[in-house]
């Protein structure tokens, strides 16, 4: 116990500060009580990283209790699914099926915009730098760039901020071919994540919807594939589940607990400069979609955050939650829907709300 307590204090103490501590008459205070003492007087308390290490009794019962509200809520749904959430203050975390590979949808986004930024914090892209839209630009799909008429003039940052808050899929593409999906690819493993890809363009993604119908549509231009739509014959709808489910054609990938630690690593001001971080997270801030994780939260929280969907098989949401009590990253992936899709989101809606409640609180 003695060898413990000391070792505590020696966390406190530095080396120097250690040896400083004089013996002590036979019958007066022990050196061990000296350093407690030293400890307090100096103002040691313990480092986050003890305080997170060791939660308290109550503290574990309250996220095993949401750990198994929300496995509970998850596995009502039929669908694939999976949730990690962690309270970035006191390193509560909870995991459910966290590490399973899940068909990202627009999530995926969330890289593409990150690279924009550091780009622009290294001198390669010019986000002030205005665009001209083109015909062949324009993509089907979420996003109201498709709407206007070709030679609109956005800024680059105007493009990334649309393919964030709306997930315009023209600005998605356009964003794509300016940072390069490969550097996209290369960020992200020199950052460590293994599971998190980009796969392809959204313009190749529906594109591979046509092939799927006949192969001869392997031949059609994005422009193409945009005056075309979607196909809606019989096996319209046959086909697109199989082409979700083939995770060889998803938009990206990525799990719960990857796409997590990457928003933990944005909001700590890890990946880019302190003013790419502070826009980059206003602009997830600026999410047009708030049916998923923000539905009951939206009067109690500010919430940051990228959608990801393919209604009624996907619906996914990944954010951050500024509580009164710090900021909790969390991440909800639901692929393969069978069910209604309005329930799917309305549960997701409920883990936002059982997420606050047991994490939200102010300390």
């Amino acid at each position: 116990m003695a060898g413990s307590s000391l070792g505590r204090v020696g966390e406190c103490l530095s080396a120097e500060e250690l040896t400083r501590l004089e013996p002590m008459p036979t019958r007066s205070i022990s050196p061990l009580a000296t350093a407690a003492i030293i400890a307090l007087l100096i103002g040691c308390t313990p480092s986050a990283s003890q305080s997170q290490s060791r939660p308290s009794p109550s503290a574990a019962a309250e996220t095993a209790s949401l750990e198994a509200t929300i496995r509970a809520r998850l596995d009502s749904l039929p669908a694939q699914s999976s949730f990690y959430g962690r309270h970035l203050a006191t390193g509560q975390e909870v995991a459910v099926r966290a590490d399973v590979p899940m068909n990202t949808a627009s999530v995926i986004k969330i890289p593409v915009m990150i690279l924009a930024f550091r780009d622009a914090d290294a001198g390669r892209l010019n986000l002030d730098e205005r665009y001209t839209i083109r015909p062949e630009d324009i993509r089907r799909g979420s996003g109201l760039l498709q709407t206007f008429a070709s030679g609109l003039q956005p800024t680059m940052r105007d493009i990334v901020t649309q393919m964030i808050i709306t997930s315009d899929n023209t600005a998605t593409d356009i964003m794509v071919a300016k940072v390069g999906r490969d550097r996209v690819n290369r960020m992200l493993d020199s950052l460590g994540y293994r599971e998190t890809r980009l796969n392809m363009s959204t313009g190749e993604l529906f594109r591979a919807v046509w092939t799927a119908l006949d192969p001869k549509y392997a031949a059609l231009t994005d422009h193409e594939v945009f005056e075309r739509g979607f196909p809606n014959d019989s096996g319209a709808e046959r086909r697109t589940v199989a082409l979700v489910a083939d995770s060889s054609k998803w938009l990206g990938r990525t799990t719960a607990r990857e796409i997590a630690r990457l928003l933990e690593q944005l909001q700590r001001g890890a990946l880019a400069s302190a003013s790419s971080t502070q826009q980059m997270l206003r602009i997830l801030r600026q999410q047009f979609y708030t049916s998923r994780l923000p539905q009951r939260i939206r009067s109690r929280a500010s919430i940051a955050h990228k959608t990801g969907d393919w209604p009624p098989l996907l619906g996914n949401d990944v954010g951050i939650l500024y509580a009164p009590s710090g900021p909790i990253v969390a991440a909800v992936f639901t692929n393969l829907n069978r069910g209604d899709f309005f329930e799917l989101e309305a549960t997701e809606g409920r883990i936002g709300e059982d997420v606050l409640n047991a994490w939200g609180r102010g300390r």
